[in-house]
């Protein structure tokens, strides 16, 4: 899973659920039942979404999931960042304390140092008057109280154990927060951290304090998450600390200190610092201390924040806050969410509670990241009149569900960060796979791009001008990808050169041309072939009638990496890593499975990885060619092979619900034209893996990947990336549309027969569940295992399911399975 922490990624797969916690609070999970219970009552059409999404979901389990306020794509994210493992600031754990309030966060990133996390503001009580307060971030850290912790789409909100609340709000670039004191608890004094951040990667910056103007200014560079050391990124806030007047200043000053040199100095009146970084190592601590006169109970603070200058961030919160209450702005951001939530609506009356709770916390993810910072540019990006979007975590991990999903209600938003990738492209030269924290970060597949722009390029290619989207362009840009090789890889493009030469990529091979950590080579083959299946999609649809045979080629390389002779429980031939002389290097298949029993294996990024795969096993990505599964099939020995290898796959536990290239494989029956077995185990993964807890993600979201791959399956629907093509399974919800507003076409999709007693992980005799038949607009299809999206989605209407509980009768896909190359499949674009 990508960004998962490398010593932790088979923990995060296998411990599913986490202990008993005592967050969030209890009311949360009761607000949301009693909405949606309501909701299904009513049958009102004017229903408010954004009460069925559980925030929380994914913040245990290693999920990642921050739970913080923000608006779609918001460039901010107002949470607290607590202590022990929690990249995306918050985590559930009660033995964790709190580091104060930031409105810079990622969700579902996995990095294991933390990302962002800048700005951390803490309330404090100050007996002792300023000079007292514990400000150095070892000494400031507090408990929070049990089952307070609140949260719901646009707003966050949190109890220190001392009953100091603390409440966040939010637009893109700004927000609000507000801090309610006990009565009679004395004068409120406040921390504003200058150089901490969740990975202590502070290199310098500075702080400035305007008493009169009651504004704190800070500006810095900070290292990325999860990319190289060598690269850092700024990012600057502004402060407005007098509520418009209603507020007054009483105390200001600074401080600094180390805690392992016992070192606290504070500067009383002084108003401001300018730090470099500290060489000879250790956090150098630094930041703002004030207080207020006439011990108010509340206060409310106005932040902005900008990547550009301390300037521009005190204008987001001029233009997008101004002198708006702190309820007003939840209300615009629960309209935003609603908004996007309202694309996909369901039969709240008919669908599971749970099922409702799933599946709107899984789109409020979906929408949640990458962050939108156009207008918010730096580096070579600086100035780009192009949209700009921050937190690419990663493209190895969304090109398969995350950008599909999207493709089906947002096409506008899709193409905004397709340009954002095209643009990555002509100022670095390749497209971004993994940029983190405005700089790039570790490819993991080799140039996941390529399957994101070409999902476009196959959908949306008639509209693509009018969204502002050269599709010439887009293709220079993929070219780029598989032809260019990047003198070094490690962040951008892929190792092409001994790729096209060997027709795979070779272990320990001597390449000249350029650098890049020499592992992988199984998996990297296996993604490089599928990247140059994606090219040759879009050769197809600009008629590029040379690079389409010569990139299908190059699509089957995934080939060159199969040794038959490999057995393993019994199943003969697997991928396997392979010499330059075109010997085959042994991998044991289960080598990084949940049944090795090696746990000090290297398995994802490190240098000592010698497995050949990432941060997966070779029974897993030998399933992997999801343009070419019918070649599969063959080559393991035909249909019933392949579903009894299938079967022992998942009954003897390799398949990881929270790795990326096992996201097909349950439905890899649709292939060998046994389609039941899909929705058997489609059932079974969905209800051994997600719930709506806060463990309730097999581990880390990997920016919604988990959670648009749940959208998929509650949906009865799965996407093959890069081509126009849906595989049909069995809904777990009676009744849904998908809006499209800029085609302005929406889809009905009805489960005729549909029975709630078979969502549940297994189907139980005589419950309906198994797709009978197909209809789109009266006309029924002659298979009922896929269709094609030009002839649903892109002209709307009604697609009815027929279920049946007779599984006998049904398990066969009709007339015509999902598509291969080999067999003559994607023969024509749309």
């Amino acid at each position: 899973m990508a960004a998962k922490p490398l010593a932790l990624w088979v923990l995060a797969a296998v411990s599913f659920f986490g202990g008993v916690y005592a967050q969030p609070s209890p009311e949360v999970q009761k607000r949301i039942s009693a909405a949606i219970k309501e909701a299904g009552a009513s049958n009102s059409t004017n229903v408010d979404y954004t009460q069925f999404v559980n925030v929380f979901i994914g913040t245990d389990n290693f999920g990642d999931v921050c739970p913080g306020a923000s608006v779609p794509f918001g460039m901010v994210k107002f949470s607290t960042d607590l202590t022990g493992y929690a990249p995306a600031g918050y985590v559930v754990d009660p033995t964790q304390k709190i580091r104060g309030l930031s409105p810079l966060h990622d969700s579902g990133t996995g990095s294991s140092l933390g990302t962002y996390g800048n700005f951390e503001i803490m309330p404090m009580l100050c007996p002792g008057g300023f000079n007292t307060c514990n400000v150095l971030l070892a000494d400031r850290e507090r408990f929070r109280k049990n089952n307070t912790d609140d949260a719901y789409p646009g707003y966050f909100s949190q109890t220190l154990d001392n009953d100091i609340k603390m409440e966040a709000t939010s637009t893109r670039r700004a927000g609000l927060e507000r801090f309610t004191f006990p009565k009679g608890s004395g004068k409120p004094y406040f921390s504003l951290d200058l150089s901490n951040d969740l990975p202590a990667s502070f290199t310098g910056g500075a702080l400035n304090i305007d008493p009169e103007l009651g504004r704190i200014t800070i500006g810095g560079h900070w290292g990325s998450s999860f990319g190289p050391g060598v690269y850092s990124y700024q990012a600057f806030a502004c402060y407005d600390i007098l509520d418009g007047g209603k507020q007054k200043l009483s105390e200001y000053g600074v401080w600094t200190g180390m805690t392992s040199e016992l070192f606290n100095a504070k500067g009383l009146g002084v108003t401001s610092l300018n730090l470099t970084r500290n060489l000879i190592g250790g956090v150098y601590e630094s930041g703002a201390l004030f207080s207020y006169e006439d011990e108010p109970t509340e206060i409310n603070i106005r932040v902005g924040v900008s990547f550009v200058s301390v300037n521009q961030a005190c204008a987001n919160a001029e233009s997008e806050v101004g002198t708006s209450s702190f309820e007003a702005i939840v209300a615009q951001s629960q309209a935003l969410w609603n908004e996007k939530l309202s694309k996909i609506a369901i039969d709240l009356a008919g669908t599971p509670a749970n099922v409702t709770e799933m599946l709107y916390s899984s789109l409020y993810r979906a929408s949640l990241t990458p962050n939108n910072a156009t207008g918010e540019t730096q580096g070579a990006f600086a100035g780009t009149t192009h949209p700009y979007f921050d937190s690419l975590y990663c493209s190895w991990d969304t090109f398969r569900t995350f950008y599909p999903l999207m493709s089906l209600h947002s096409p506008a938003e899709f193409a905004q960060i397709v340009d954002n990738y095209i643009d990555g492209w002509r100022k670095l030269g390749w497209m971004p796979e993994c940029r983190a924290n405005n700089v790039p970060g570790w490819t993991q597949g080799g140039s996941s791009a390529d399957p994101i722009v070409g999902q476009f390029a196959m959908l949306y290619h008639n509209e693509a001008a009018a969204l502002g989207i050269d599709l010439d362009e887009l293709y220079e840009a993929m070219l780029a990808d598989a032809e260019q090789n990047p003198p070094e890889w490690n962040t951008l493009g892929r190792q092409v050169n001994v790729y096209k030469q060997y027709g795979f990529v070779p272990y320990g091979v001597l390449d000249t041309q350029s650098v890049g950590r020499q592992t992988r080579e199984g998996s990297r083959t296996l993604e490089y072939a599928f990247e140059d299946f994606a090219v040759r999609q879009v050769a197809l649809l600009l008629n590029k009638t040379d690079d389409v045979a010569k990139y299908t080629n190059r699509s089957l390389f995934y080939r060159n990496v199969w040794d038959p002779s490999v057995v393993s429980d019994g199943f003969k031939g697997f991928a396997q890593k392979r010499f330059s002389n075109g010997t085959f290097s042994y991998t044991d298949p289960i080598d990084c499975s949940p049944n090795d029993t090696n746990q000090n294996r290297e398995c994802s990024l490190q240098g000592d990885n010698n497995v050949g795969f990432y941060e997966s096993s070779s029974w897993e990505y030998s399933w992997f060619a999801p343009h070419d599964t019918a070649h599969l099939i063959d080559i393991m020995g035909g249909n019933d092979t392949f579903v009894s290898r299938l079967d022992h796959f998942f009954d003897a536990g390799y398949y990881l619900a929270g790795n990326e290239p096992s996201f097909q494989t349950p439905i890899g029956y649709h292939y060998a034209n046994h389609p039941t077995k899909s929705v058997d185990r489609v059932r079974e993964v969905v209800f051994t893996n997600f719930d709506i807890t806060p463990a309730g993600l097999p581990g880390n979201d990997d920016q919604a990947a988990m959670a648009t791959l749940l959208s998929f399956h509650l949906l009865g629907l799965y996407p093959v990336p890069s081509t126009s093509q849906f595989l049909v399974l069995s809904p777990f919800i009676p009744k849904y549309t998908i809006h499209n507003s800029y085609l302005n076409v929406s889809t009905t999709v009805t489960v005729n027969g549909f029975d709630a007693r078979s969502v549940q992980k297994m189907i139980p005799t005589g419950a309906s569940a198994y797709v009978k038949s197909v209809t789109f607009n009266g006309v029924v299809s002659p298979n009922r295992c896929h269709f094609d999206f030009y002839d649903v989605f892109r002209v709307g209407g009604d697609l009815v399911i027929e279920v049946t509980a007779d599984k006998a009768s049904v398990d066969s896909c009709g007339q015509g399975l999902p598509e291969s190359v080999s067999t003559g499949g994607f023969a024509s674009a749309r």
